[in-house]
């Protein structure tokens, strides 16, 4: 290690500690390699400030000295936006320590947190105090809120609640020059120039760090019903909706969809999950129906609609949860999907988002397409199909992805596909994942010029020097896949 390094080695621990930086070793891999290991950087130093002065401090050191910022959340990004470029001199920066609740205010609802807290712990400060956060995803249990936010997060709530960037009021933001932007105010209404906290929502980390987030709370559902589908195809799925829509409005909380390929994928590499239902169609809708009042009987409205649409031919069978237990373990199976993909083989993964009512059409086309060019692929689809994003899998065999080259173009024909598939339905190739590494060639591509201009002016305006997150969303410099 070359004494430059050495010395910012030793202004770093003298900032937060020595037993808080990790220097570059073994130790490092959690922190250098993406969750599904196909990611693999370096870092000069992995740095765990415990406090918003000490980022702001490092991220100043780092500035002066021309290295590279990283910030990491909980490393459960789906597009490696959070893994370090193979430059030696970059720092990676965690949050962990930073997982206190400032604040919360059930006469507000709202509710302030630092941004190394994780997903599940702010659900459960909320209900704490009888409120709910409704963000709500697979990896909960262990990605932190600033990377939700940095992702601009998604879930299976969106359909009522929004993505995270409906669920933020305010933030504190440590900018690439080590400045602190504070922005945590707990306003409904706030017209005073521009909203700069929206720059930051979704910006994976390029643009600054976010520190801590004033988030809102919501009243918790008390009274639910859960039913699970059987469908022919999605036709039949928006239909439901639409139906669905018109006779509960918004006790319609959660409208999930996932192929037959894709239980079977679960069902065949998650061993501790368990299908609680026979797959005899090609499509399973999961549909959810929440109320805040306590007692209310949701069964009944929503076994009138199965049973109108039963009697239109638009399900072979429905299940309707009857157990909390029965609901989890529907649940878990929808849960389990990225888990499932990536223990079934090299995982090909979009996230379009089309309008909804040409969501069928999406899914038709692509799969079709990609079964053409790609016959060994595996394709299955789940998604959120109430706000018209439908995640499109390709599951390789990995004796077909042993040549670093010949994947490569594989997953550029893969990609291909779905993003034009994707334009042709006027839709947009990222709905909640983001870009990061994996989709920067691809936003290239298909992204209006226009827009790439605006967002590297931005980008030159915060972070001249080009330092916080190289590589992301642009490319910059290399990473070794």
């Amino acid at each position: 290690m070359s004494d430059s390094f050495q010395d910012a080695l030793a202004g770093l621990a003298d900032i937060v500690g020595d037993k808080h930086v990790i220097a570059s070793g073994p130790d490092q891999e959690p922190y250098v390699v993406d969750w599904r290991g196909r990611y693999h950087g370096r870092a000069v130093a992995v740095v765990k400030p415990g406090s918003t002065a000490e980022v702001a401090s490092v991220v100043k050191l780092c500035a002066a000295r021309g290295l590279a910022i990283v910030p990491q959340g909980g490393n459960t990004g789906m597009c490696g936006a959070a893994t370090p470029d193979d430059r030696a001199s970059n720092v990676v920066i965690r949050l962990d320590r930073m997982r206190a609740v400032r604040d919360v205010s059930p006469l507000a609802n709202t509710i302030t947190v630092e941004a190394g807290c994780i997903l599940a712990e702010v659900q459960a400060a909320a209900q704490d105090v009888d409120r709910y956060f409704p963000l709500s995803l697979g990896a909960e249990g262990s990605c932190q809120i600033g990377g939700n936010i940095s992702t601009n997060a998604g879930g299976t709530a969106v359909l009522r609640y929004g993505p995270t960037r409906d669920l933020v009021l305010g933030l504190e933001v440590v900018l690439p020059d080590g400045r602190v932007l504070d922005g945590l105010r707990a306003l409904r209404k706030d017209n005073t120039g521009y909203a700069l906290k929206q720059l930051f929502i979704g910006a994976e980390g390029t643009l600054g760090i976010v520190t801590a987030a004033v988030l809102k709370l919501f009243a918790p559902p008390r009274s639910s019903a859960l039913a699970l589908l059987k469908l022919q195809g999605v036709e039949q799925a928006l239909e439901i909706m639409q139906r669905l829509r018109g006779a509960v409005g918004d006790r319609l909380g959660s409208l999930e969809i996932m192929s037959r390929s894709q239980i079977e994928a679960i069902a065949t590499t998650v061993p501790h999950v368990t299908i609680p239902f026979e797959l005899t169609t090609p499509w399973y809708l999961i549909v959810e129906l929440t109320d805040t009042l306590a007692g209310v009987d949701l069964n009944e409205p929503l076994a009138a609609v199965l049973a109108e649409a039963m009697e239109a031919g638009l399900t072979e069978d429905a299940v309707l949860a009857s157990s909390l237990a029965q609901a989890k373990a529907i649940w878990a199976v929808r849960h389990s999907v990225s888990e499932g993909n990536k223990r079934s083989g090299y995982v090909v993964s979009h996230d379009s988002v089309v309008p909804l009512e040409r969501q069928a059409a999406f899914v038709n086309n692509v799969e079709a397409r990609i079964k053409a060019a790609v016959p060994h692929a595996n394709v299955v689809m789940h998604g959120h199909i109430g706000d018209g994003n439908i995640h499109v899998v390709a599951l390789i065999d990995r004796v077909h992805c042993q040549v670093p080259d010949a994947t490569a173009k594989l997953v550029a024909e893969i990609n291909e596909i779905v993003d034009d598939e994707t334009a042709a339905q006027g839709g947009a190739i990222s709905a909640e994942h983001g870009i990061g590494i994996t989709n920067r060639g691809r936003l290239a591509r298909v992204a209006d010029p226009l827009d790439i201009e605006l967002m590297r002016g931005i980008k030159q305006l915060l972070d001249p020097n080009g330092l916080m997150n190289p590589g992301k969303i642009f490319a910059v410099g290399g990473v070794r896949r």
